[in-house]
């Protein structure tokens, strides 16, 4: 997002001002006075009025430097999305009207689980190194790509932290249950951090708009059903947000913080819902016969993206619709699998 300038106010004194503002006094030949200002108070109002004005320009750099409203705050941009390209996934972004498809990363490079940074410059994403699947980003225009993890086991569901210094993602512990747990790093590698320590599996993080919370997809324990849950981002305080029979998975904060959605099987098929971050207020945002999927918030918090299968597990398209249901978009139309949308802005 572009930041407006700053327009920093002067402040003018002049004599006539301060003349004007002085109490008047009677000279013994009749005449009227100004009094003088004495040095003193002419340095304790300037202080005032320059206090007054730091404290004005202070607030909006404080607001500035504050984290954003959301990972991607501003006017919604393009969705990026893995589309299945034979046997091999490939990474495209497209406009939410469905027009200027551009694709980012070659065929047979076997790329999934997209997020924009929070600059909307570079997205981050998993891809298959020809052994095991490692953490990239690259140009939101495609080129300047970069490995940021090097290991022998699978790195997945990249999640940029809304200042953009540090990305979640899920990788194998090396533990004696070699599950899959949630980690940050440093965006540009390195400075690796676990922040869940179970033997269950924990997937799909998302960062929280405030950026002190990470949501993400665990089990209540080996053989139990998958819950939504947040942990701070250095680890410890994990909240249980679902608390149900069946599977919650995918989760993404809305851009104001105030809820989370995500896909869950509680019928015959996947839905979308949202709910607050705190647990409760439940709703269901798509009612259908088929599969509802992997839940991105726009920027502006209005529309949600997530993908539909069309029929048995054979047509996996994009579509957007309303937080609360209704308005309902298709975004792609072909016969590849389109997967993971991430809305990114402009």
């Amino acid at each position: 997002m572009r930041q407006q300038p700053i327009a920093f106010a002067t402040v003018s004194i002049t004599a006539k001002a301060w003349q004007a503002s002085e109490p008047r006094y009677a000279t013994s030949e009749g005449g009227i006075i100004v009094k003088k200002v004495r040095l003193n108070r002419l340095r304790a109002a300037l202080l005032a009025a320059t206090a007054g004005l730091l404290a004005t320009v202070g607030l909006v750099v404080v607001l500035y430097s504050q984290p954003a409203e959301a990972n991607y705050p501003g006017k919604p941009g393009k969705i990026v999305y893995a589309q299945e390209d034979g046997t091999n996934s490939v990474l495209y972004t497209i406009k939410a009207n469905g027009k200027g498809k551009l694709r980012l990363t070659a065929k047979g490079a076997n790329s999934r689980e997209p997020a924009y940074g929070p600059g909307g410059k570079r997205i981050a994403y998993s891809g298959y190194d020809g052994k095991d699947y490692e953490i990239y980003t690259i140009k939101a225009g495609g080129g300047g790509k970069r490995q940021l993890t090097h290991n022998s086991t699978d790195d997945d569901s990249p999640y940029f932290s809304p200042s953009g210094k540090r990305i979640a993602f899920s990788g194998i512990d090396a533990g004696p249950g070699n599950d899959p747990e949630i980690y940050t790093m440093k965006a540009g590698g390195g400075g690796k951090r676990q922040l869940t320590h179970n033997s269950s599996s924990d997937f799909s993080p998302a960062y929280s708009p405030g950026g002190k919370r990470i949501a993400y997809q665990g089990r209540d324990g080996p053989g139990k059903d998958e819950e939504i849950y947040t942990i701070k981002v250095g680890g410890g305080g994990r909240f249980n947000v679902t608390d149900n029979a069946s599977d919650d998975g995918f989760p993404d904060y809305s851009p104001d913080g105030k809820r989370i959605a995500y896909q869950n099987n509680a019928f015959a098929d996947e839905e979308i819902y949202t709910i607050k971050v705190g647990g409760g207020n439940r709703l269901n945002v798509t009612k259908n016969s088929t599969d509802d999927l992997h839940p991105s918030y726009s920027p502006s918090g209005k529309k949600i993206a997530y993908v539909n299968i069309a029929g048995p597990a054979t047509d996996y398209e994009i579509w957007t619709i309303k937080p609360k249901g209704g308005g309902k978009h298709r975004v792609t139309n072909n016969t590849s699998n389109d997967r993971h949308p991430y809305w990114g802005r402009l």
